[in-house]
């Protein structure tokens, strides 16, 4: 059942919060933990929703103000978990990290407070890497992240554990943070839909800034519906947000719902961005196989050359190192560090104020290059991944440098989007077999410009609807749709 299905049926009466919860729970404990879906488990604080939840049904069914609350709490009751780089007051944070194994969250982030607010149950923190720095989800805190497709791959970074959490089916709908793919990354590995919304369309605030402006909450989900139900949730803005965006009157849902506009101009770019690699030819396919759809819908797919060499893609380094030493670690946990950490803090360290703000110029300057070359396009159709979900062992390497050139060989366009600060979302277009195992393979549709996040749903759900994928990696190996 979806999110959006689960919500109906507690509504309706046919299920209870409680018992939905102590399944989630369960299902937590079991195939969670056997692909390390959470850092943290949240038995009491969930019951304690639940509990409240229900209650909320009951009077309201009672009242006969149901539609009310479908309007008000669209997905009360329904397990959505948040990501463990984001702080729910009360509750562990550890970031994936020794260095603040222990630590207690004494504040709840804004974008916390809107899914608790919502009336969702958190079942748990989410598995991030350390700090959510690399593509993969390997934590110095507790059990790597895998896609229940091949539990030998990562399930991506650094939402690796949202995405394990719903592609291995204890929940419908987690939240997840990108400030490079790192929803899009693991909804690639793990077969799921992954929004990744525009720069200010979810606040940052009360307690988090903008910084260089590249990441940004978003949503991992089986279905396009289930997605745009829980970007309604975090989207909005906040009293001293730096660059606000609009929201959509109607919501997110509502415009997945509508036909999308026929005849769209849709970039097809093949070619990587981040790194010079060769791209596995099923990520091809799913493209190709994308492709074929979007025409059968009735769109125009036009092929685009790169709008940028991976050599000038690097301008994107000093803003990504800089934020990795700015993070407040205390001196003597220093050693505690990943080898990627300690190697992304020392190049952050080694930058002048003056090489940021040349990075900062020349990041902004690709976006306007890019958004120069997309101008006459609505959407940007890329591979996901440059291949399947990739063992970990090929990506978390002893020398950081080496590490860090691996992941951009891994996810070659996700970054940009951050760059440009456009809306993009993942979506589970192709299977293939490698190595005798069915694994997923996803593409990537790209904004152009500001609020796209309407339009990439739409189309989307156009997809879902005309090829419609196995919501689960067990359902595609019993030849479940789209297989």
């Amino acid at each position: 059942m979806s999110a959006l299905g689960t919500a109906a049926a507690l509504r309706a009466g046919d299920l209870d919060a409680r018992e939905v919860t102590e399944q989630a729970l369960a299902a937590a404990a079991t195939r969670g933990a056997a692909v390390g879906a959470f850092a943290h488990v949240l038995d009491e604080l969930s019951r304690e929703q639940a509990e409240r939840a229900q209650h909320e049904l009951e009077d309201a069914r009672r009242a006969g103000r149901l539609e009310d609350l479908a309007r008000r709490r669209p997905l009360l009751g329904v397990p959505l978990p948040v990501k463990d780089l984001t702080r729910i007051a009360g509750q562990p944070f550890e970031a994936g990290s020794t260095a603040l194994r222990g630590t207690i969250a004494e504040v709840t982030d804004g974008v916390a407070a809107r899914i608790l607010d919502a009336g969702t149950v958190t079942i748990g923190k989410t598995t991030t890497p350390e700090f959510g720095m690399p593509a993969y989800t390997e934590p110095a805190t507790g059990a790597p992240a895998r896609t229940p497709w091949d539990v030998r791959r990562t399930a991506g970074g650094s939402s690796g554990g949202a995405g394990a959490a719903v592609a291995s089916g204890v929940v419908d709908l987690a939240h997840g943070s990108d400030g490079g793919g790192s929803v899009r990354i693991p909804a690639a590995c793990c077969g799921l839909v992954g929004i990744k919304p525009s720069r200010g369309l979810v606040s940052t605030g009360p307690f988090g800034t903008e910084g260089a402006g590249l990441v940004a909450d978003g949503m991992l989900a089986t279905t396009v519906r289930d997605a745009a139900a829980g970007l309604d949730l975090i989207a909005g803005p906040r009293p001293g947000d730096a660059q606000p965006a609009p929201l959509l009157p109607g919501g997110y849902l509502s415009a997945c719902e509508a036909p999308a506009p026929e005849g769209l101009r849709i970039g097809v770019l093949t070619t990587p961005l981040a790194a010079e690699v060769d791209v596995h030819p099923a990520a091809l396919r799913a493209v190709e196989r994308t492709v074929a759809l979007l025409r059968d819908l009735g769109h125009h797919p036009v092929p685009v050359p790169a709008p940028f060499t991976p050599q000038e893609w690097r301008s994107f380094m000093p803003l990504w190192t800089v934020g990795a030493a700015t993070i407040p670690v205390p001196p003597e946990r220093e050693g505690e560090l990943l080898t990627l950490t300690r190697w992304l803090r020392e190049q952050g360290r080694g930058y002048s104020g003056t090489d940021l703000l040349t990075a900062i110029s020349g990041v902004q300057a690709l976006a306007r290059r890019t958004g120069e070359a997309f101008a006459d396009l609505d959407l940007v159709l890329t591979p996901g991944l440059a291949g399947p979900p990739a063992r970990p062992e090929t990506l978390q390497l002893d020398d950081g440098a080496a590490d860090f050139d691996a992941q951009c060989a891994f996810t070659p366009w996700t970054s940009t989007w951050n760059m440009t600060g456009a809306a993009a979302i993942a979506i589970p277009a192709h299977r293939e077999e490698v190595d005798g195992v069915l694994l997923p393979f996803g593409v990537q549709l790209g904004g152009t410009g500001p609020g796209a996040e309407a339009l990439l749903l739409q189309v989307a759900a156009q997809i879902e609807q005309h090829d419609p994928w196995p919501l689960r990696a067990a359902d595609a190996s019993r030849g479940g749709a789209g297989a």
